[in-house]
């Protein structure tokens, strides 16, 4: 049994290093020996077949960036619900209760994007 802070942490330390040094070997060993031939098609970027049309530089709606917010907002939810639902029993009323406000919450934040037209796509901005 290992007594002090170097011997508990000299196996962690070994792997890191070793896992350091195969790291720079093998990134160091593809840019010597690997093949390189440049051309245009290679340099083009890749539009699933389809000729770039346009700059890579314009603009998105906001839109786009509201409606990721909301995903993420409702993952965040599904990722309570399943603790709660798991400790349910237990808590019994306060667990319910709980959950019933934090649902009143995202629902409130639900109604008040709608309201505000975020998840509407058919207008422009």
């Amino acid at each position: 049994m290992p007594n002090s802070y170097p011997e508990v942490y000299f196996p962690v330390v070994v792997q890191a290093v070793l896992a350091f040094v195969i790291a720079v070997a093998l990134t160091s060993l593809s840019y010597l020996l690997g093949k390189r031939s440049r051309d245009k098609v290679k340099d083009s970027p890749y539009e699933c077949g389809m000729v770039p049309v346009g700059s890579a530089r314009e603009r998105f709606s906001v839109k786009f960036y509201l409606v990721a917010i909301v995903f993420i907002l409702f993952d965040i939810e599904a990722v309570f619900l399943y603790p709660w639902a798991v400790v349910y029993r237990e808590l019994k009323m306060f667990a319910f209760v709980e959950m019933l406000l934090f649902i009143a919450l995202v629902l409130a934040g639900f109604f008040y994007i709608w309201k505000k037209g975020a998840l509407n796509w058919s207008q422009s901005d």
